[in-house]
Order: structure tokens, then sequence, then C-alpha cells
């Protein structure tokens, strides 16, 4: 079909846009995953986490009713929401939550989030009484990080204290799961805490104004989140949004190894990966 003059500007620019962010991410383009409008507040790291082919989620009980099969349709690879808090909270969207993307074919993994003022001991309690045993479930996750806006516990604990809570939870997540912990931080609890330690876990950590290298220096890291106010298509209002840190073919090699299935992958987004299978 011939364009007219007046839509061949507008094209022009677009191209000019793609070829734009092309050469910002230094190689390929990661796909348009979301075709609603990706973030409502962006930040300089936007550009960057754009680049990752590898998008997902992290969810509570604050995203309300999912529509889990739109989510997995816009392009949605994994998926983390939280399960425990403390040694007495359950997050009360949980158990449906996890049922329903599965059931949709997400990959699905959970978290718990430290509560300071509680023993460790309680918590990893906590933690064995509510979480599944689930063999096809991503690795745990333990979300260390200050309340400081917390009504009933926004105190910090000394660094060597945090660890020891760290080490105790930490164990309890690999033995209920049989899966190696996934640490989620932030940049202040990095600092205090975190920094020089735990050198042979994977982090995800939270940076939503800078890229990671800007705020965690040489820390290596597997996942990013790298917004609190994304848009994805079957949730309203704001998400967590997160890269995986590598190429596609690396996350299905990352998903298969810890779902301890086969680790031959897809060469192309285009063919369904072997090895993983749809929940």
């Amino acid at each position: 079909m011939l364009l007219s003059l007046a839509r061949k500007p507008r094209i022009l620019a677009r191209v000019a846009g793609v070829l734009a962010l092309a050469v910002l991410g230094g190689c390929t383009i990661a796909p348009n995953y979301y075709p609603r409008k990706s973030d409502a507040k962006p930040h300089p790291g936007v550009a960057k986490a754009q680049t990752y082919p590898i998008h997902g989620i992290d969810i509570s009980r604050w995203q309300g009713e999912i529509d889990w099969d739109a989510v997995k349709d816009a392009g949605t690879k994994f998926v983390f929401m939280k399960a425990t808090e403390g040694g007495d909270h359950m997050d009360p969207s949980f158990r449906k939550n996890y049922a329903n993307a599965r059931a949709a074919g997400l990959p699905v993994g959970a978290y718990h989030f430290v509560y300071w003022c509680r023993s460790a001991q309680e918590q990893a309690q906590w933690i064995a009484q509510n979480w599944p045993r689930d063999r096809d479930q991503l690795p745990p996750v333990l979300d260390v990080e200050w309340n400081g806006h917390s009504l009933t516990c926004p105190r910090k604990v000394p660094r060597d204290q945090a660890l020891e809570m760290i080490r105790v939870l930490m164990a309890q997540l690999e033995m209920q799961t049989g899966k190696k912990p996934i640490i989620y931080t932030d940049i202040t609890f990095h600092e205090d805490v975190l920094s020089g330690a735990y050198e042979d876990h994977p982090f995800w950590i939270r940076s939503v104004a800078a890229e990671p290298h800007q705020r965690y220096g040489e820390r290596k890291w597997t996942f990013w989140q790298w917004t609190t106010t994304g848009r994805v298509p079957g949730i309203r209002g704001d998400v967590d949004r997160n890269v995986f840190n590598g190429t596609e073919k690396q996350f299905y090699a990352w998903l298969n190894a810890n779902l301890g299935k086969d680790d031959e992958v897809a060469e192309t987004s285009s063919i369904v990966p072997r090895g993983f299978l749809p929940f």
C-alpha cells in the first residue's frame, strides 16, 4: 500500500527511534512484550532495562484480581509472589495467585519478607508451615530490606545479627524447596549488611532510578527490579517489573536447571523450549 506524505514523517520517526534504542542497547532490542505504556514513571534506567530479552513481574495482594492468561500472553516469562512475612503473616492472595499463575503456564516462585523484630527461628517455622513443597516452583526468595515505614517494626538491627538471621532463613528456604535461595535486596540494605557477603548466591536487586552498576558496583545479579510503577496487561495499576540478566537461551537453561528439567533450550524465541514444559 502506498503511504501518504503525511504518514511518512511519523513512520520515519518510529524507525529512527528503534534504531536509537538498538544503539543504546549495544546489540539486540528486547521484544516488545507489553504493548501498553510500560512504566508510569520512567527513569534513566528504563531504556537499558528494555534491552534485556527476558521480562517478568513480582506481585502481592496489592495487585488485586489478576488475569493470568493476559499476563502470560503479554510475554511475561516469570513471576515471583509474596508468600509469607515475619512469623505470623501469609499473603491472603498467595494460594489463589500461585494456583492461577501455574494454571496459565507461568514459571512461579515465592518470597518471604523478613521482619526484623521477630526471631529467625519463629520465621523459619512459619515458612515450614505455609510454603508449598513443590519441585516445580522457582528458587525461593528471601526479601531483606529495612522497613522504616513500618508502624510496628521500623528499627534496624546490627549487621552481625542481620547476617545470622539471613543464614537461618536461607537454610530453611533451601530445606523447604531443595533449591538455593535468591536474595532480594535494595540499595541501602546492601550497603549496610550485604556488601561483600553471600558472593556465591544469586541476587535480585532493586534499582528504580539507575542501572545496577551505578548503585551496586561489581555485585553480580540475576534479576533486576527496575520499576515499581510498571504496566502489564492483565493487571490494573502499578506492578513491579523485572529483567533476567542474560540471553533467552541462558534464561531457559537457568529455568530448566532450577525446575529439574532437561537442559536443552530453544535457540530462538519462535521455538518452544525443549525441557521446559507448561505447568
